[in-house]
Formats: structure tokens, C-alpha cells, sequence
């Protein structure tokens, strides 16, 4: 299988996967066919990002979705798209878009039609966050949190779930 092919399959994984806390590099480089450490090499020469900076970007912008169209809190949003910390979701949020998530939504609701109630949004995305908080180690952070913004090296070695 040629290279490019192996590297979208692991892409695809993360496309398909994005709103699981638990997606873990380890997995998604299996699904390409690689090691961890070189699926993050050869992904960044092929797309110009580590796996981790693009699965923050496919999450902020489904985020960037949910606060226009869904009546849901930042911090439900946040778990919602994958990220356990809400200051880093924050954080993240404002250095792709210039906007923190509550300014986001103040300027771009209220252009088109009603939000979607909250209740119909959770369920749609697959529960409540009670019942989606149970499943999340509290010490560790989401695959994505612990890079660092433009950080493009392999996320804390100290941290077992680090991924793509």
C-alpha cells in the first residue's frame, strides 16, 4: 500500500473518531500501519501538521458548529468535542479563530435560525456529560491538550495516551 494511502487511513480515523477523548495515537497509527513516532513524522511531511494539531483543528471546528447552532454551555461543548480541560478547549479555541468561545458565539448567533435546544444537541451527540465524564480519566487530558500551540514534537512522553 503506498504511503499516502496508509497516512489517510489514519486520517480517517481521526475524522471519524474526533469527538473520543480516549483516541489515542497509538490506535490511529495502527490504522495507518505505522509506529506512533513515525506515522507523526510522516504525517507532518505529508499534510504540514503533526496528528495532534489537526485533530485540535477538526475539534475547534466543530466546536466553532455547536456554538452557532446548538443553545449548549461552552463548557458541555468542550467535552462534547473531545477536550477534557475547558482552559485549554479556551485556549485553543482563541489562537485558531482570534475569538474566545463566548465572544465566538456572541458574533456569529442571531444570523439565521434558531438554536437547537440543548437536550436535542446532547443526544444527538451521543449523551450527557455526566454519563460521558464517568468514562474520562480526570488526571490525564485529552489527546490534543498537551501540545503546545505550534508545538510540532512529540507530545510528553510521561503521558501514555499521548496520540496522533
Amino acid at each position: 500500500m503506498d504511503k499516502m494511502r496508509q497516512l489517510r487511513l489514519g486520517k480517517d480515523a481521526m475524522d471519524r473518531d474526533w469527538a473520543e477523548p480516549g483516541l489515542d495515537l497509538g490506535v490511529v497509527a495502527a490504522h495507518a500501519g505505522y509506529s506512533r513516532y513515525h506515522f507523526i513524522r510522516a504525517f507532518k511531511e505529508a499534510y504540514g501538521e503533526t496528528p495532534g494539531q489537526y485533530l485540535t483543528h477538526r475539534r475547534i471546528e466543530r466546536a466553532e458548529e455547536m456554538l452557532r447552532s446548538a443553545d449548549l454551555s461552552v463548557t458541555e461543548i468542550c467535552h462534547l468535542v473531545g477536550f477534557s480541560s475547558l482552559g485549554t478547549f479556551s485556549a485553543r479555541f482563541k489562537a485558531r479563530t482570534g475569538l474566545t468561545p463566548s465572544e465566538y458565539r456572541s458574533e456569529h448567533v442571531g444570523r439565521g435560525a434558531a438554536l437547537i435546544p440543548g437536550c436535542y444537541a446532547m443526544l444527538w451527540a451521543g449523551g450527557f456529560p455526566s454519563a460521558t465524564l464517568k468514562k474520562r480519566a480526570a488526571a490525564r487530558p485529552a489527546y490534543g491538550e498537551e501540545e503546545e500551540q505550534g508545538d510540532t514534537s512529540i507530545p510528553n512522553s510521561s503521558d501514555r495516551r499521548a496520540g496522533p
